[in-house]
């Protein structure tokens, strides 16, 4: 089932058991915030996990930027921890001056270094960013900054490059996501991660990880671990929904729901075209 299959009407939102978002990058330019006030309005879950780097706090060192719809998001948050939603933050590398505040609450949010969450047909999955795992992280910063720099860069010319697509009625396209799964050592990068964080969670005893960090959303086995990637909301716009059967799913929201209810409308409306062309 996708995203469009179950979209609430236009009264309500879509609910699962545990949504897990992570990569949200506020406080950049490639946040795509207004998508994801969107997929918040459609979507919603008595758990939610955000699964680090939810803000930029390496972006914003360097320059603020916060306009208003990145703190509409942070709002759309709190509020849902208001009405009764369990919202547990886990931070990432680029947020990493939130782990200093693990074990507290704050506007009904936890913080916490690592979770671990039970899934409705009671498998235990440990929540972590990831990031712990990634030898670039932790022993060259200098080298992660710098390709934070080359992938701000990348992004700003995706940006430019679809806007060029959209005007000839192209869809969205992502350099820096063809890139990882073209360049070689990339490919062996996402591949060795993955790994990783599947073993760290066969170490703790549990049966599969759910974390963020590398961008690249995927749901799989390995070696007898379930490994979940949220993916982000920068470019692939991505999320992970777990069912009340326990079952996951990849979330795409690339549109907003309104594009997205329009899309079949669009499609229907073209078929004559070519039957008479």
């Amino acid at each position: 089932m996708t995203a469009m299959d179950s979209l609430a009407d236009s009264q309500g939102a879509r609910r699962f058991r545990t949504l897990f978002l992570s990569d949200l990058h506020l406080g950049t330019r490639g946040s795509q915030a207004d998508l994801l006030l969107d997929f918040l309005k459609h979507n919603d879950a008595d758990t939610i996990y955000l699964v680090g780097d939810i803000v930029d706090g390496w972006r914003l060192k360097n320059g603020w930027y916060w306009p208003q719809a990145h703190n509409d998001v942070v709002q759309k948050l709190l509020r849902k921890a208001r009405k009764g939603a369990r919202v547990v933050y886990v931070p990432g590398n680029h947020d990493e001056f939130a782990r200093d505040y693990t074990g507290l609450v704050f506007g009904g949010v936890e913080v916490a270094d690592t979770a671990i969450h039970e899934t409705a047909d009671g498998k235990k999955m440990l929540v972590i960013h990831g990031d712990q795992f990634d030898i670039v992280v932790r022993h060259a910063r200098w080298l992660a900054f710098l390709g934070d720099w080359a992938y701000e860069l990348a992004l700003f010319t995706n940006t430019w490059a679809n806007r060029v697509r959209r005007i000839f009625g192209v869809g969205y396209w992502s350099f820096s996501a063809w890139a990882k799964l073209k360049v070689k050592n990339a490919v062996n990068f996402i591949g060795d991660f993955e790994e990783t964080l599947a073993a760290e969670a066969a170490r703790r005893g549990v049966d599969g990880v759910v974390c963020g960090h590398i961008h690249h959303a995927v749901i799989r086995d390995i070696n007898g671990m379930r490994y979940v990637n949220t993916g982000d909301f920068v470019e692939s716009c991505t999320a992970v929904a777990e069912h009340e059967d326990g079952r996951f799913e990849i979330l795409h929201w690339q549109k907003t729901a309104r594009q997205q209810a329009a899309l079949p409308a669009q499609k229907q409306a073209a078929a004559p075209t070519r039957a008479a062309a």
